[in-house]
């Protein structure tokens, strides 16, 4: 028995009905979404409420910022906490130097995966010629970074009694970082020069692409170098390594002398560390990984000619 067959006219009589509707500007909707409009047809205007509406990456670089300002805020509170010295409290360079380098740790701890924990504008300066940031995004950093040390050290003040703040051994006032009487204000450059360019260097070892895998104790080594750095300097200049840390104490308590030591050494050594580990140390991934499969390659085919 033959199968009947189908009827030839029903397809092209869809064909031209689509056709149609194509040409008068009905638009129709299939399973696999709708059809094209006409150039005629007028396209559809947002409603007001999604306008409002923010993208996500612009949600996500709000979220960072706020992240970086709290982070400041956060060191600078706990931080300067950690150096409150009187008749009451007794302190050291070494206990204060141990609580910063703990409280870096913590910080990086908790913000460290939304904004990278930079606290300083010296670590963003280094981030941005590291490529790893744009020009904007450093400026908001930057904004973020100086805002929080501000509210960070103004809580201080607020909860901590004025004898905590001011006393025979921290006059200026608690946190604020000065250069001892011995040392010139050029000597002091050097010295914030020099201990910001080796936390950078550290930075940009923990950046480079070879040290990806590397990266689940980046807490417990920052916090240690911040640590070791202020043992080392912090009877000297204070150990600022970070404009923002300086800038919060001086504008609250008014003490300036000295204070452009705290800008031009620490930036000018994130300038040059970054610079000189990006051009002279860093090496991509790729690269290596080329090269050493051409190596791989020579040494398998040195092997097939012996």
């Amino acid at each position: 028995m033959s199968v009947p067959q189908q009827p030839q006219q029903a397809l092209p009589t869809i064909a031209a009905i689509l056709n149609h509707q194509q040409k008068t500007g009905v638009v129709g909707a299939g399973a696999g979404g709708a059809m094209a409009m006409p150039s005629s047809a007028k396209p559809k205007t947002k409603s007001r409420s999604s306008c409002w509406l923010l993208q996500p990456r612009q949600l996500n670089n709000i979220c960072i910022v706020f992240a970086e300002l709290i982070a400041t805020a956060m060191l600078m509170f706990l931080g300067c906490m950690g150096c409150i010295e009187n008749s009451f409290f007794s302190n050291s360079n070494f206990q204060s130097a141990l609580n910063f380098g703990f409280v870096v740790l913590i910080c990086i701890q908790c913000f460290g995966c939304v904004c990278g924990a930079h606290l300083n504008p010296a670590v963003t300066l280094a981030n941005y010629i590291y490529n790893m940031i744009s020009l904007p995004m450093a400026i908001s950093y930057f904004v973020a970074q100086m805002v929080g040390a501000f509210i960070g050290y103004g809580l201080l003040k607020a909860v901590m009694p004025e004898s905590a703040i001011y006393s025979s051994s921290t006059s200026s006032g608690v946190c604020v970082t000065s250069l001892h009487s011995s040392l010139t204000g050029l000597q002091g450059v050097v010295i914030e020069f020099l201990i910001t360019s080796a936390l950078i260097a550290i930075c940009c070892g923990v950046w480079d692409p070879r040290n990806a895998k590397n990266q689940d104790s980046v807490p417990v080594r920052f916090g240690l170098a911040i640590a070791c750095l202020s043992l080392t300097a912090g009877q000297f200049t204070g150990a600022s390594m970070n404009p923002a840390r300086s800038f919060a104490p001086a504008i609250w308590n008014g003490a300036w002398e000295n204070h452009w030591i705290y800008w031009v050494g620490p930036l000018a050594g994130a300038l040059v560390s970054s610079l000189i580990y990006k051009y002279a140390f860093r090496r991509e991934v790729q690269a290596q990984e080329e090269q050493e499969s051409t190596m791989s390659t020579k040494r398998t085919s040195e092997l097939e000619f012996a």
